[in-house]
């Protein structure tokens, strides 16, 4: 697995660049932007890594994939070893290859991008690789389970971190079943991110190597409401109950007129166009507003902000507006997104503020005033804070807008778990070295322990409670 080039020689290599649908095709149709690495491509880029004595991406990694050796089996073509290692310690990495902000985490720490003339190695380009290459191959070699432990683990939700510590808890031995109060599984996967950034297939291809292992799952069930946290382990006869249940709870904006009709929050457009499949109409009926022609509206500068937007281009937006009340600068979404969404067309209205969203007698929203906004000194989040520039509004038509500046946590669960601790926000608290909470044998993690955050890191997360609820189930201690 030496690789022959010396580490002279490596610098020298380009990075790669991801193939991609033309920007005016792709605006038109639901499907995935960004095309892969071909096989060639994605040895050469391995063979950038310097092989590193202390790797630091495997530290900057939420769930320490060893990236180093993904690397030397790549560059010496070795997919499937690759693929092999990348799933040592990630049970979704088709997916995380896709949606994972690697330039924020592994690509940031990686030694070959800490000089100014080099770019790190696509890290997630090439793990992106060696999954799709397994599974287009039909080649996925899943691990045996260890012996059944006779152990019962109940998982609310059925995103990433409840998958992974389904996952990892299944090869254990124990006999796990995720709770899902959707129709379909995986969580803000499958409802919050749409088809172009990450197919559905890929996300149920993954779920059903989960079931391969022995997980079960059980949908259209609301913990909290179809049963409780505590009827679970008195009654069903769970050991152990892990709550990864997300950060779904929507943000508004507090402006006059938000409860206009055509007035979305980002949630709720999304997982219309997802779930309901909007984005194959007219094959199904349209379970949303009709966008054609008309004007749309994005409030906020994340990724969800970001995947609204672009998705109201493909329904057939006329105008597609990103407002967002900071600069471009202080975009918390993805560079790779907010330069995807310029290609395709969308308006960025920058420093840009809703001060009233306007009706007509039908009560629908029909226009929107704007205050542009001037950056002020840096707050509580490091970025300088906005501030109204006096006499600066101005009126948009706007036929339909989408809320996307955050979320907050469901309080079902909380509600109807009395001696679970809840922070002020309405998160559940967790230990974060074990996500053991108040109560015994309930473990949390992912987004309704630390808000709105990453696929990996919620995979993180449930990489840890696993470890630990491994521990709690096999030692009985608390």
């Amino acid at each position: 697995m030496t690789n022959p080039l010396t580490k002279k020689e490596r610098m020298r290599i380009p990075r790669a660049t991801m193939p991609e649908q033309d920007p005016q095709e792709r605006s038109g149709n639901f499907n995935e932007v960004a095309l892969g690495l071909m096989a060639e491509m994605a040895k050469q880029e391995a063979a950038r890594c310097l092989d590193c004595k202390d790797p630091t991406c495997i530290d900057g990694c939420p769930v320490r994939i060893d990236i180093k050796k993904m690397c030397a089996l790549v560059c010496a073509g070795d997919f499937l070893g690759a693929a092999a290692v990348v799933r040592e310690q990630n049970v979704l990495p088709a997916i995380t290859g896709r949606v994972c902000p690697q330039e924020d985490q592994c690509e940031k720490v990686c030694l070959v991008g800490k000089s100014k003339k080099h770019k790190p190695v696509a890290i997630g380009f090439i793990e992106r690789f060696v999954a799709d290459f397994e599974r287009e191959g039909g080649h996925i070699k899943l691990p045996t389970p260890a012996p059944a432990t006779g152990k019962k683990v109940a998982v609310v939700g059925s995103g990433p971190a409840g998958l992974t510590v389904a996952g990892d808890l299944s090869l254990l031995g124990h006999q796990v079943t995720i709770f899902e109060a959707l129709h379909e599984l995986g969580g803000v996967l499958v409802y919050g991110i749409p088809e172009f950034r990450l197919p559905k297939a890929i996300v149920k291809g993954e779920i059903n190597n989960l079931q391969k292992l022995g997980v079960r799952f059980e949908t259209d069930v609301v913990v909290g409401r179809t049963v409780t946290v505590d009827e679970l382990m008195q009654k069903e006869g769970y050991d152990t109950v892990f709550i990864a249940t997300g950060a779904g709870l929507p943000r508004f904006m507090g402006v006059q007129g938000e409860q206009l009709n055509g007035v979305y929050s980002a949630n709720e457009f999304l997982t219309r166009v997802n779930l309901m499949k909007a984005y194959a109409f007219p094959n199904y009926d349209e379970p949303i507003f009709d966008c054609r022609g008309k004007n749309i509206a994005v409030f906020g500068g994340g990724n969800t902000a970001m995947d609204a937007v672009r998705t109201s281009l493909r329904l057939g937006a006329k105008n597609a507006y990103l407002i967002y009340r900071r600069s471009e600068v202080e975009m918390p979404a993805r560079i790779d997104e907010i330069h995807h969404a310029e290609e395709e067309g969308v308006q960025f209205m920058t420093l840009t503020n809703p001060t009233f969203f306007h009706g007509d007698k039908r009560g629908w929203l029909t226009r929107i005033t704007l205050q542009k906004m001037d950056l002020g000194e840096p707050d509580s989040s490091g970025r300088r804070r906005p501030v109204p520039r006096e006499g600066s509004e101005f009126d948009i038509d706007a036929d339909a807008a989408v809320v996307a500046v955050g979320t907050g946590a469901n309080p079902i669960i909380g509600q109807t778990t009395p001696d679970l601790k809840l922070n002020r926000w309405g998160y559940i608290e967790a230990d974060e070295q074990t996500m053991r909470t108040s109560k015994k044998g309930v473990f949390a993690g992912g987004d309704i322990v630390t808000g709105g955050a990453t696929v990996i890191l919620a995979m993180g997360a449930g990489r840890t409670a696993a470890k630990s609820m491994h521990e709690y189930l096999t030692t009985g201690e608390w």
